[in-house]
């Protein structure tokens, strides 16, 4: 509607001229446009949020993969590595043998073992990265595990207070208890680092169900974990870092003051295990790491005592099974001396070779799992198929590995990872050998 009024002569106001006109159609056209681009930046921010947790996704597999990549190049270095130590290991524990504690070179010898020690404690590191696999797996209760590992830590650390709020029924977990005792202990040393002028560490325990949604996040199935967390007062971490905190090597000490492993080996165990490590981290608030393991339907079982240390002998024949010489020539030697008759086999195919001449006299199959052209798996099962029943002790520079789980399962006896000394070499081969099928 517009108009205007009629005035007189007088200046009086004596009508009014207007028009008027419909504007229905006009209102329901503009409702109609406003209601269209309503939408249309609806599907805008839609496209956007979904475009964002692609992108989301997209870097969360990208770093599975790079960590994955790391793991299998860590893994392979470990194991050629412990097979160097198995070296120095052997010959050492042979000299020690033969050497008296009045000796002037004895304390160099028990020198070369500790070394040996600390170079496979590292390895072991870079084996619990790579996911190298679990070596004894027990149905656990983990409450316990923490209240053993926690008290320990805690007598070397008097500075820091420690508590623990640990669910009461909580579920069981089938775990490697050394392994887990180790993430455990890596965690609290993180905490304990990023936190010089002393602090707070909590550490609880809770039954969880993970859905759907929050499985899909972390790229794991749903279903009933529990959740093990390790909290500090400490520095805390920007999200460069904490992008990165998980990487081996990387490590924001200086020169000296760590290997940059810790935190690696503790996610290669966690996912060893078919669980999750996380961390939740703010500058000036603190880092929160946070562990999901499956859940085991089988009861905890209890530690068994740990048998004194002692040299088994014996007088029965070992065939052995290992594709490097300097494995060859220094077990041979360890057997030796434990009075055993050895046959030697370089290769899968000459173990089969030698077994199907000479099976009747072979007491023990020593086996190395890492072969080329025919690994330990392939091994197993052809001497199984030739004498099922067969005892054999599996030998590896890897932890107990899944493909060594799968033979463990076919029938295998037991395990033994390189390097070992004469003693626990000892003791192992007695165990297969007097074990009843």
């Amino acid at each position: 509607m517009s108009g205007a009024p009629n005035i007189d002569s007088d200046g009086n106001v004596t009508g009014a001229v207007g028009t008027f006109r419909d504007i229905t159609e006009l209102k329901k056209s503009e409702l109609e446009l406003w209601d269209s681009n309503r939408r249309l930046w609806q599907e805008i921010e839609e496209r956007k949020l979904a475009e964002a947790k692609k992108a989301e996704l997209e870097s969360q597999l990208q770093h599975a993969q790079k960590m994955e990549a790391i793991g299998t190049l860590a893994g392979g270095i470990a194991h050629d590595f412990n097979n160097l130590l198995m070296g120095i290991q052997g010959h050492a524990s042979l000299m020690l043998l033969d050497t008296e504690a009045s000796h002037h070179h004895y304390d160099r010898l028990k020198n070369i073992e500790h070394y040996v020690v600390r170079g496979a404690d590292l390895t072991r590191q870079l084996l619990g990265f790579a996911r190298g696999g679990k070596y004894e797996i027990k149905p656990t209760d983990i409450n316990e595990l923490i209240i053993k590992s926690s008290r320990m830590f805690g007598r070397t650390k008097k500075e820091l207070a420690l508590t623990t709020r640990l669910e009461p029924n909580i579920w069981t977990v089938e775990i490697d208890q050394g392994q887990i005792e180790q993430v455990l202990l890596n965690l609290y040393l993180n905490a304990a680092q990023a936190m010089p002028g002393g602090g707070r560490i909590d550490i609880e325990t809770q039954n969880r169900n993970l859905d759907k949604t929050e499985a899909q996040k972390v790229f794991f199935k749903p279903g009933k974990y529990v959740t093990i967390s390790v909290k500090d007062t400490g520095i805390g971490m920007d999200e460069k870092t904490k992008q990165r905190i998980f990487e081996p090597f990387f490590t924001t000490r200086e020169m000296g003051r760590g290997t940059g492993l810790g935190l690696a080996s503790a996610y290669g165990i966690v996912k060893s295990h078919g669980g999750f490590i996380d961390v939740e981290s703010k500058i000036g608030y603190g880092s929160d790491f946070i562990i999901h393991l499956p859940v085991s339907a089988k009861a905890p079982q209890k530690e068994r005592a740990i048998h004194e240390e002692k040299l088994y002998k014996g007088d029965e024949t070992i065939l052995l099974v290992d594709d490097e010489a300097v494995m060859l020539k220094v077990v041979t030697e360890m057997l030796n001396k434990l009075n055993y008759k050895v046959i030697l086999a370089k290769s899968g195919k000459e173990a089969i070779e030698l077994f199907m001449e000479k099976k009747d006299e072979i007491h023990l199959t020593i086996l190395d799992m890492i072969m080329p052209e025919m690994n330990g798996t392939e091994t197993f099962n052809l001497l199984n198929q030739i004498q099922p029943g067969l005892k054999v002790l599996v030998s590896s520079g890897y932890s107990l590995s899944e493909e060594a789980v799968r033979i463990s399962k076919l029938g295998c006896n037991s395990f033994i990872q390189k390097p070992y000394d004469i003693y626990r070499f000892s003791s192992k081969i007695r165990e297969v050998l007097e074990k009843t099928r």
